[in-house]
């Protein structure tokens, strides 16, 4: 039986077309780890935003609070809290600089909508992944 050349699409690895390494650090996050960071980064926003709104619940406020956090903390250090203590990082295409303020603005308001988060392709990137040409990569 004679195989073929190049291995069939189902086979290619996570990161390719992107340069990255099979696994260790800067290879692309698993979806469980960057769905479990989303969610810590999401309690912390609540309990900002509770904090200014106490004794009421926060409501739509903690969403004001994500945005802050998430932009903030992408633009000054590169990783949110949640991304941080879970060992990942945001990887972009000038890594000798900081991620530019529009990046993180575009990546958080397509993030806030859960849905282009869960349209992913071939390497696991979501579609606020794709369209600020960033990617969840490990840091550890």
């Amino acid at each position: 039986m004679v195989r073929d050349a190049q291995p069939p699409s189902q086979e290619r690895r996570r990161g390719a077309s992107l340069g990255l390494p099979e696994g260790g650090p800067g290879s692309l996050a698993p979806f469980g780890t960057r769905v479990l960071a989303f969610l810590v980064d999401a309690f912390l926003s609540a309990v900002v935003a509770g904090l200014f709104t106490a004794p009421d619940l926060p409501g739509n406020w903690s969403l004001l609070s994500f945005a802050v956090v998430y932009v903030v903390f992408l633009v000054a250090v590169g990783q949110t809290p949640g991304m941080r203590l879970l060992g990942l990082r945001l990887a972009h295409p000038h890594p000798a600089s900081r991620l530019a303020p529009w990046r993180a603005v575009v990546r958080t308001g397509l993030l806030m909508l859960l849905v282009p988060a869960l349209v992913v392709d071939a390497d696991g990137r979501g579609l606020h992944d794709r369209v600020t040409d960033t990617a969840v990569v490990l840091d550890r």
